[in-house]
């Protein structure tokens, strides 16, 4: 069985920053994408940003220049730094990692983190 923990969200003012771990453990062979979302009160779940396993990168426009994703291979982590964080930014913020098991399977399976809040003061 795989585990996602997530850590390092918070409460903080407008301009500050913040920075999101999630380490997967268990059962774990390989890791393809590695990605953050993010889910505020009334809205649906929308993808923050996306890195593969050879380090390419994806941000939504809202956060393009802000956040930086990263990811530690050797430690099956993935990273979000939040700079010059928005009240807009609020949300609970998910991680989510496609993973295989073992090496006589083709597929890889996704799995969430159990979200972590982000609360960004005016």
């Amino acid at each position: 069985q795989v585990q996602l923990v997530e850590s390092g969200g918070g409460l903080v003012q407008a301009g500050g920053s913040l920075r999101l771990s999630c380490a997967a453990s268990g059962r774990i062979f390989a890791i393809n994408l590695m990605g953050w979302y993010r889910q505020a009160p009334g809205n649906q779940r929308e993808l923050v940003a996306t890195i593969s396993s050879d380090g390419r990168t994806n941000y939504a426009d809202s956060v393009k220049g802000r956040f930086t994703i990263s990811r530690d291979n050797a430690k099956n982590t993935v990273f979000l730094q939040m700079n010059s964080l928005k009240p807009e930014d609020t949300a609970v913020y998910y991680c989510r990692q496609e993973i295989k098991a073992s090496g006589y399977v083709i597929a890889f399976n996704t799995y969430w983190g159990q979200g972590t809040q982000v609360t960004v003061s005016s």
